[in-house]
């Protein structure tokens, strides 16, 4: 780019130097004809020219005055001559008495002109005018004029001048042009318009084909219109064709602040987004956002995280009932078998009772995964029941999200109530739609702290159950209740979280 702008000026400096030059020549040759014009008319009009020229002796009447004007004025030659071309006068005193070269057709005729002519002395700017006596009879022509040679030399002296100045014209546009080629240079970090037109395409080509969704946003923007978005962004935050500013996007995001691996909430997906800062120096050039989508692996989580808990608390279970069948064993080797017999049927007639009730509530996953749980939680101190008359099997959820609702739902409220607390466990067709809900003892959650768990995932847990994912169980309830075209909400005296979906609204 340098290069090509000193040569544009080169060519412009080189341009405008002739330019100049010419058309100073042209003023030149103008002013020459107005000065030759002015000399001749003036000795024609003179008497004293009409009455040498009656004389015996023109030559020396004339001679005299025609040097002398011609020193003053500057003129090459004036020559006065009869009508029939013979001269009287020059400045080559050899070519008096010769024949004047030239035209005089038109001096003849009357009229005043000037010629560029090549004559005895080379070309010249001449001009011809009669010459007339006291009775308007044409006695002779006047002719005054400038070579060539000494328009030259005027226009020679003016081009030092003109050259000086496009010199230091060109070397003021080169210095300009190569501070712009260093600015050029640091902006962008010594890179040539070819390597960042390869940079740009190989890096739209990158964003393009990334897995993650990424938008990036300058800082110096105050629109806050984003300067990249790639299609996954597009896709994953729905977002639409052209340009895209802060405004465009979920509440959540809208912010400036950094983030690492926060999960959001965005229509049906679950996201995982990261968002950093980018500076140079002290100097911020902007943000960049990135989204992972965890929607089926969380789903996958959930649903692991449900059998996990299931298989946790059948293990809690095994180990309780070995510890009663240790208890029933240890009975019948003291010779105490009554007691034994009464025991294990106070805890089979317990449990089958549970199993009973649950029997015609829920499937049978969702039944073994109830028992463990109440097994599970009476080993923390917290009572899990399931409402009289609960009618878990006629919702609208598959079994697997049967078991990441209940599984949730109950965890979060055991985790409400606290030791000595409880928990109750309630579902049924009410107004036309299926509801499920879990009561506890617990003080309950706001408005706001349930609004954030629904939108962004959020959990009052600290530490490993934070780190690991926790808090996610309203927020994907939330997104089930939004698919299915139903509600999830929260109830306080008592705590009360209840999911309502409409009948008829299969799983897709």
């Amino acid at each position: 780019m340098f290069v090509s702008q000193v040569a544009l000026l080169l060519v412009v400096a080189v341009v405008g130097s002739v330019a100049v030059i010419w058309q100073e020549r042209d003023r030149t040759d103008d002013d020459a004809r107005e000065r030759t014009t002015a000399v001749a008319v003036a000795l024609a009009t003179t008497p004293s020219t009409a009455a040498a020229l009656g004389s015996p002796d023109p030559t020396a009447l004339l001679l005299p005055v025609t040097d002398a004007v011609g020193e003053v004025s500057g003129m090459d030659f004036i020559v006065v001559m009869a009508p029939d071309r013979t001269r009287y006068t020059h400045s080559d005193r050899a070519r008096i008495g010769g024949e004047f070269t030239g035209t005089v057709d038109r001096a003849l005729r009357g009229e005043t002109f000037t010629e560029v002519y090549t004559g005895s002395l080379g070309p010249s700017v001449r001009a011809v005018t009669p010459v007339y006596d006291e009775r308007g009879t044409l006695v002779g022509l006047v002719s005054a004029g400038v070579t060539r040679a000494r328009l030259a030399d005027q226009v020679g002296r003016i081009v030092p001048v003109v050259v000086t100045v496009v010199l230091i014209g060109l070397a003021m546009a080169v210095g300009v042009a190569l501070v712009i080629e260093r600015r050029l240079r640091r902006q962008t970090l010594g890179l040539r318009p070819d390597e960042l037109r390869k940079l740009y395409e190989h890096h739209d080509a990158v964003l393009h084909a990334l897995a993650e969704g990424m938008i990036v946003f300058d800082a110096e923007s105050r629109d806050g219109r984003a300067v990249v978005v790639n299609d996954e962004a597009r896709r994953l935050l729905h977002l639409p064709e052209g340009p895209i500013t802060r405004s465009d996007l979920p509440m959540s995001l809208r912010g400036d602040d950094d983030l690492a691996d926060e999960v959001h909430i965005s229509g049906s997906r679950v996201l995982v987004a990261n968002r950093q800062s980018v500076e140079i120096g002290s100097r911020r050039l902007g943000t960049v956002l990135t989204l992972r989508d965890r929607t089926e692996l969380q789903e996958t989580l959930g649903e692991l995280d449900a059998v996990r808990s299931l298989a946790s608390a059948l293990s809690a279970q095994a180990h309780e009932h070995a510890n009663r069948m240790h208890s029933v064993v240890t009975m019948i080797e003291l010779g105490r078998r009554d007691d034994a017999v009464d025991f294990a049927t106070q805890q089979l007639t317990s449990s089958q009772g549970v199993v009973d009730q649950l029997a015609s509530a829920a499937d049978p996953a969702v039944t073994a995964l109830l028992v463990a749980k109440i097994a599970e939680a009476a080993a923390t101190g917290v009572e899990v029941t399931v409402a009289a008359g609960a009618d878990l099997v006629g919702g609208p959820l598959t079994p697997a999200e049967s078991l990441t609702a209940v599984g949730n739902l109950v965890d979060n409220a055991v985790d409400a109530a606290g030791v000595d607390g409880w928990v109750e466990v309630d579902a049924g067709v009410v107004g036309g739609a299926w509801s499920l809900r879990v009561l506890d003892g617990g003080v309950g959650m706001s408005d706001e702290e349930f609004a954030r768990a629904c939108d962004r995932g959020y959990s009052t847990k600290t530490g490993h159950d934070r780190v690991h994912g926790r808090g996610l169980g309203l927020a994907l309830l939330s997104q089930l209740a939004r698919r299915r075209g139903g509600t999830l909400s929260v109830h306080r005296d008592p705590s009360t979280v209840e999911l309502i979906l409409p009948l008829g609204s299969e799983g897709d």
